[in-house]
């Protein structure tokens, strides 16, 4: 058998197959509202009462946030929290309401004419791009959204009415910082001890080339409002925001900033362990250039020239503690550190 001889035979019959008829198009059969000005008047209508539901809802949104009690004597409904109903179904029914408006607003009163188009290639010609932009431009004429301010108006204000929502649960994210991020819980004469173990470090402990990983010690202290005792979590926190390294050099290494001449203790230098780009610990130091790098971004800073930033992202140096010793010999803070510690925030100028 002769397959090829035959799969020929029936592609020349395809050949002399007859071309499919167009179709064509039905009848268009007009809407009411496409021959009664007043029908479409009336949709307008309802449309932009869609809209405009959707807007109060927004607004209910934000009076049940700000005045339903959460927590232990949270207000209920039917034995459900009050405040999750009512957020739910408020901010359920802006975005309702704006989806039935616009699908009426497609139903009713939009351009309603049936197209064909026939294939073409599928790197489309200048003349198709041309035709594009002017389809288009047809389409929101035939949106009717420059002939009908009151739908236009009406959608643009439910959709900015919209944000108001996301802006207010973003701010119930946490807390915002208040004055928390410009200072830490370090002051005058607090002992600078070792970290976990908490044990306090005299001078003469540490040799050269040292590096300590330390932080404050903390026997009674209040928030920066001087309004509570920090405990817990808070302390853990404060603590943490506080954290810093000391490193000994030979003092003839150490080139001081200006102000900062009597910040060392006898080579003994105090800088901020929350890298200064996105807040990262760093401990990693070299210690024949004293330079410190963070092993996230490898921001490398150097610990005898200020906390200056020497390579990587960061782009402000290092805060530096000021030092001196007590009367018992033991490293202690002059201050709190003189600028804000970790990342740039917008607030810091």
């Amino acid at each position: 058998m002769d397959h090829g001889r035959d799969v020929t035979r029936a592609a020349d019959s395809e050949k002399n197959l007859p071309a499919i008829p167009d179709p064509g198009l039905p009848e268009h059969t007009w809407r009411p509202t496409d021959v009664d000005e007043r029908l479409a008047k009336r949709a307008e209508r309802q449309v932009a009462t869609l809209f405009g539901l959707s807007s109060v809802c927004v607004l209910l949104f934000l009076v049940s946030y700000f005045t339903l009690d959460v927590g232990d004597n949270h207000t209920t409904f039917a034995g459900f929290g009050a405040s999750t109903i009512a957020l739910g179904s408020t901010l359920g029914g802006a975005l309702l309401f704006i989806g039935i408006g616009i699908i009426q607003w497609a139903r009713k009163l939009m351009g309603d004419h049936e197209i064909s188009e026939m294939r073409h290639p599928a790197r489309s010609s200048d003349e198709d791009r041309e035709e594009t932009l002017k389809a288009l431009a047809l389409g929101a004429e035939e949106s009717g959204i420059g002939r009908r301010p009151l739908v236009r108006n009406s959608l643009l204000g439910a959709v900015g009415l919209l944000g108001l929502p996301a802006i207010v649960m973003l701010r119930d994210l946490g807390p915002l910082p208040g004055n928390k991020l410009y200072s830490t819980v370090w002051e005058k004469g607090m002992r600078v001890v070792r970290d976990v173990v908490g044990t306090p470090i005299n001078q003469a402990d540490l040799e050269i080339g040292d590096l300590v990983n330390a932080e404050p010690e903390i026997v009674f202290a209040v928030d920066e409002d001087g309004e509570h005792v920090l405990h817990g979590v808070e302390l853990q926190v404060a603590k943490s925001k506080a954290a810093v390294i000391l490193l000994r050099m030979d003092p003839s290494d150490i080139t001081p900033g200006k102000g900062r001449e009597n910040w060392s203790v006898d080579g003994i230098v105090c800088y901020s362990k929350i890298c200064t780009h996105v807040g990262c610990p760093i401990s990693l130091n070299e210690r024949k250039t004293h330079h410190l790098l963070c092993p996230c971004h490898q921001s490398t800073f150097d610990l005898a020239d200020s906390g200056k930033v020497v390579f990587g992202p960061a782009a402000r140096a290092l805060p530096q503690l000021p030092l001196m010793v007590d009367e018992e010999g033991f490293l202690v803070a002059q201050s709190d550190f003189t600028e804000p510690v970790g990342p740039s925030f917008w607030e810091r100028g």
